[in-house]
């Protein structure tokens, strides 16, 4: 392709993404949702395990300021912690050493909460959203456990961790030498990315939902009728890459604690430094409250390559790192 024509590509593409933003807005205004702006530098932030912030200082380094944060989460909670019932935010949000095909340390990022939804309420607002803005299909619904049992061929809530090893060597998966084996989790995060995510979503979306309750992080946990405890999570998976992550909320302040400071202890344990917790979040968790809601982030750079039928987040980005 010439100079020209790929100059005319990329004016094309990002066109086509003003479009879709525009259609995301209407999307959320149509509902009644308010759209909100929060801080992208934070003293405090939610620490998880998998994701490294960047720290934020001035130019001597002599002063920390705190952190780029990588989800708008915990000021848009305290917002439904003051009444809002309904909002949403396009965002800048930032994750160190996060680069690649379809990662980019600074990237858009569209969450929204809306209260009185559960699980169920929040799968179907999303499955709406990425029809009405990127004009895809409707998205099927499946459980964790199903699409263990479908790709794996493994009982993803009841297998040990001799039964996971032995379904990665089965299957041909590469496991990394700092794996700790006796931590189930590990197994199933292993499986999940190598032989599981690359087959979901394959013609149309398609929705993972009911995870273990072991990965819950911030969502509530439910038992089943076969008496199976879940994590009231789901994640949209379109062609094998992830695009949203959605919980019906853990609205007990004293809860998310115990499990923040969990995170922090694995962090610890992996030579990482443990980080400040949200205390602004968890004190108005704790009062007025944090009403019953389901929440959800969605990368909308993702979004916008599939839609527009490119291979990687640059091609549909004005400029990356």
């Amino acid at each position: 392709m010439s100079g020209g024509n790929e100059l005319a590509l990329r004016h094309e593409r990002l066109r086509q993404r003003a479009a879709m933003l525009a259609r995301l807005r209407g999307f959320f205004a149509e509902r009644g949702f308010l759209e909100v702006e929060t801080p992208v530098v934070d003293a405090e932030i939610i620490p998880e395990l998998h994701i490294e912030p960047f720290g934020v200082g001035d130019a001597s380094h002599k002063q920390a300021f705190g952190f780029l944060q990588a989800s708008p989460e915990l000021h848009m909670k305290r917002l439904l912690c003051e009444g809002l019932p309904a909002i949403f935010q396009v965002t800048r949000s930032f994750r160190y050493g996060e680069r690649g095909a379809i990662h980019n340390p600074e990237f858009t990022m569209v969450e929204w909460y809306r209260t009185g939804d559960g699980m169920a309420a929040g799968m179907q607002l999303l499955d709406e959203l990425c029809q009405a803005v990127a004009g895809s299909s409707v998205a099927t619904r499946t459980t964790y456990a199903e699409a263990f049992r479908t790709h794996a061929g493994v009982d993803a809530h009841h297998a040990n961790c001799a039964e996971l090893a032995a379904a990665a060597k089965r299957l041909h998966v590469a496991v990394p030498e700092g794996i700790h084996a006796d931590d189930r989790d590990e197994w199933l995060n292993l499986l999940l990315a190598d032989v599981v995510e690359p087959r979901l979503g394959a013609d149309w979306p398609e929705i993972l939902y009911d995870y273990p309750a072991t990965q819950s992080a911030l969502a509530v946990t439910a038992t089943r009728a076969d008496g199976t405890l879940v994590g009231e999570r789901f994640e949209l998976y379109w062609h094998g890459i992830e695009l949203a992550n959605g919980y019906h909320e853990l609205t007990d302040a004293a809860a998310l604690r115990t499990r923040l400071e969990e995170v922090n202890r694995q962090r610890s344990a992996d030579n990482r430094p443990a980080l400040p917790l949200p205390e602004r979040l968890l004190a108005a968790m704790a009062d007025p409250g944090l009403p019953a809601c389901s929440g959800c982030a969605l990368g909308f750079d993702r979004l916008a390559m599939l839609a527009g039928g490119a291979t990687t987040i640059d091609d549909v980005m004005a400029f990356t790192w």
